[in-house]
């Protein structure tokens, strides 16, 4: 019994730096979103870019640290996805913003099916997933209104319109990583105890 909740503690801990990880990274970016990148368009291309690259990353790290592809399959969806994401955004630069924004949108409608679906899955095994799930839901809602934007007015700032949906996501990784801090922190005592 105890090994179990020695692992189910191992993870509660990795997945809590890990979203505080993904807090830090996605802050900095909407952080260089607002202030490095603009009025320099190839610092934005190359921040829309990177953006779906370090998510694919992120996913790969975590799900090769809880199990590999074979038991995180939303999250090797995920990484695939968000690769493929990068070089079609890439791709998109040539033929404009909206391209962009549009590119980006499927991108995060299907990223965020995938995040919800790991957070529902990850439910039992750690709780503390309903920020998660909330951000997966979110994050499928505004890709379906960045497509719909991309559908409209030429010329329109797709970091612009990133960076706020980022910020969320920030905050939805720093909620879920307090939540999982003041979770061990309220189990450590009565585990003690035992």
């Amino acid at each position: 019994m105890q090994p179990q909740v020695s692992n189910s503690r191992a993870g509660q801990t990795w997945l809590r730096n890990y979203y505080a990880i993904r807090f830090a990274v996605a802050a900095v970016w909407v952080a260089s979103a607002f202030t490095l990148a603009r009025g320099m368009p190839a610092v934005a291309v190359a921040m829309l870019i990177a953006y779906p690259l370090w998510d694919a990353l992120a996913n790969f790290v975590d799900a090769h640290n809880n199990g590999g592809f074979a038991k995180n399959s939303t999250q090797a969806i995920n990484v695939g996805v968000s690769t493929l994401a990068a070089v079609a955004v890439a791709a998109a630069s040539v033929k404009g913003m909206n391209a962009m924004l549009g590119v980006f949108g499927v991108w995060a409608l299907l990223s965020g099916l995938m995040q919800l679906a790991t957070g529902v899955r990850r439910w039992n095994a750690y709780g503390a997933q309903w920020a998660m799930i909330l951000s997966g839901a979110q994050s499928t809602l505004a890709g379906v209104f960045m497509v719909k934007m991309a559908t409209g007015a030429n010329g329109i700032d797709t970091l612009g319109r990133v960076a706020p949906y980022a910020g969320f996501g920030a905050f939805y990784f720093l909620v879920s990583a307090l939540w999982l801090t003041a979770k061990g922190a309220r189990s450590t005592p009565s585990a003690n105890a035992v």
